[in-house]
């Protein structure tokens, strides 16, 4: 048994200033953080009113948020207090003039268990537990922390904190699949419906709506996503991880910015520079693109001696297409070989980084007429990825067989926009010398989609070789600039 400090007693109710919980009939109930801020200054100033701004200072400190917040935590408390024996409501409302605790309170010193106290705590543990596990982007860690948090929402199923961990942890396992020909759609569903509890318990909270962003962009809605981050970046605009999540879910100078904005706050953080670099790939800006990503691969390299957040893959294979894009060949294949070497890191993008960076290797090889080399690399991708398209397509064609005949039923199942279905059938084209026919399919499908990262690939791509028939390529790659600006 341990003694607590002085305690707030009204109705069932004992609310803790210093453990900062509160319970009913000895149970814990879960309550956010601001909303214990608010009933802390209620209760502590029963039967006297207390004004809206007072309450939004207490609660929210120095984020500016609408008097719509406030009711929106208000009618929350009510919700979860219930009303008194006589019927009345626990907090009143005085129109124009504030809120009034009516209850009667006490104070004295109250003693909770071990069994009480670790049951209270335990939705913040699996939170700071979790998020830490999440942030290493292990496979491993995020099936773990997907299970601290189902058992967090079991003891406090009305905590934000725990939904927006376990929406977290939910939308990872969806991308640890998304490259699979059927991907994880009930993990990314279930994500969807935790984010937005996050959002509906703690509308304050720039981790629930950044959370909220990257499940609405990884769903297919980029506008609410984009939407979604910036609110998160105006709640807590130094919060890094938040400017993250708006470089991953915007694009063009918007991502530019978040991405910078990133490495201020969090210097060196590899994801930032692979951000960055790709609105320069799409702009088909390489010298700008090259700069990111020397900084972005040291930034790799650096976290095997690093037990950091957010651990990346991907910046060497980017940097090795960029140099294969401006005819180094052999540079690229030496990046390429540095990449696959993250293979065994267990991070959650390694398997499909890895079948990229096979198909890339045989794309090289292919352009060099070294057949066996490309069978080889294009079958490395496939046993990675087995629905791998432009993999299957290099194959046939390194294997000399029809690339048309290769490519069909070797498209993803359902492939994530027309400019991705697009490029597939360009590459057949581009193998076949089609050059000009190639673009114009591309052209067509970037002039359909929607604004965003779309075809950003389309100038590295190594089975396609944009930069090498540049007058072929002109008009699509001028209409990619033009989406990335």
């Amino acid at each position: 048994m341990v003694r607590g400090a002085v305690v707030f007693s009204f109705g069932p109710f004992e609310l803790d200033p210093e453990r900062r919980r509160l319970t009913r009939d000895g149970e814990p109930v879960a309550l956010p953080d601001r909303h214990i801020d608010i009933l802390l200054l209620l209760a502590s100033t029963a039967g006297h009113i207390v004004s809206k701004d007072a309450l939004i200072e207490a609660a929210w400190k120095d984020v500016a948020v609408s008097d719509n917040s406030l009711e929106q935590a208000i009618s929350s408390l009510r919700k979860t207090l219930g009303s008194q024996r006589d019927g009345t409501p626990f907090i009143e409302t005085l129109a124009r003039r504030g809120y009034r605790f009516n209850a009667s309170v006490e104070r004295h010193h109250a003693r909770q268990s071990d069994d009480t106290l670790d049951a209270l705590l335990a939705p913040y543990r699996a939170f700071v537990e979790g998020r830490a596990a999440l942030e290493t982007l292990d496979r491993d860690a995020v099936a773990r922390a997907r299970q601290a948090f189902e058992k967090a929402l079991v003891t406090a199923p009305d905590h934000p904190s725990a939904h927006v961990g376990m929406a977290n942890a939910c939308v990872l396992g969806f991308e640890s699949t998304r490259a699979d020909a059927i991907p994880d759609i009930a993990a990314l569903e279930k994500a969807g419906h935790h984010a937005r509890e996050g959002c509906r318990l703690d509308p304050a909270s720039g981790e629930a709506w950044s959370t909220l962003a990257f499940v609405l962009h990884r769903a297919g809605d980029t506008r609410e996503a984009i939407a979604a981050a910036r609110r998160a970046v105006t709640v807590e605009p130094d919060e890094w991880r938040h400017h993250l999540r708006l470089a991953s879910v915007s694009w063009g100078e918007e991502r530019l910015h978040a991405a910078h904005r990133v490495l201020k706050l969090c210097p060196g953080l590899a994801l930032a520079y692979w951000f960055s670099a790709s609105v320069f790939v799409a702009r088909q800006a390489f010298g700008a693109a090259v700069e990111e990503l020397r900084a972005g691969c040291a930034s790799q390299d650096a976290q095997r001696k690093e037990s950091g957040r957010f651990n990346a893959v991907g910046l060497h294979l980017l940097h090795g297409l960029v140099m294969a894009a401006q005819g180094a060949e052999e540079r690229a294949l030496e990046e390429f070989a540095r990449e696959l070497a993250f293979e065994d890191e267990g991070q959650l993008y390694a398997r499909e980084c890895c079948a990229n960076t096979w198909y890339a290797f045989g794309a090289i090889r292919l352009r060099q007429e070294r057949h066996a080399d490309a069978t080889a690399a294009f079958q490395g991708a496939l046993n990675r990825v087995p629905g791998h398209a432009l993999a299957s397509i290099g194959l046939a064609a390194a294997l000399r067989t029809s690339s048309a005949t290769a490519s069909r039923g070797r498209q993803p199942h359902s492939a994530p926009n027309i400019v991705d279905v697009a490029m597939i059938k360009s590459a057949v084209l581009a193998l076949d010398g089609k050059h000009t026919e190639a673009a114009r399919v591309c052209g067509d499908a970037l002039a359909q989609a929607e604004p965003g990262s779309a075809g950003w690939m389309i100038p590295v791509d190594p089975l396609l070789h944009a930069t090498a028939n540049g007058g072929a390529w002109a008009q699509t790659l001028a209409a990619l600039r033009d989406r990335a600006a």
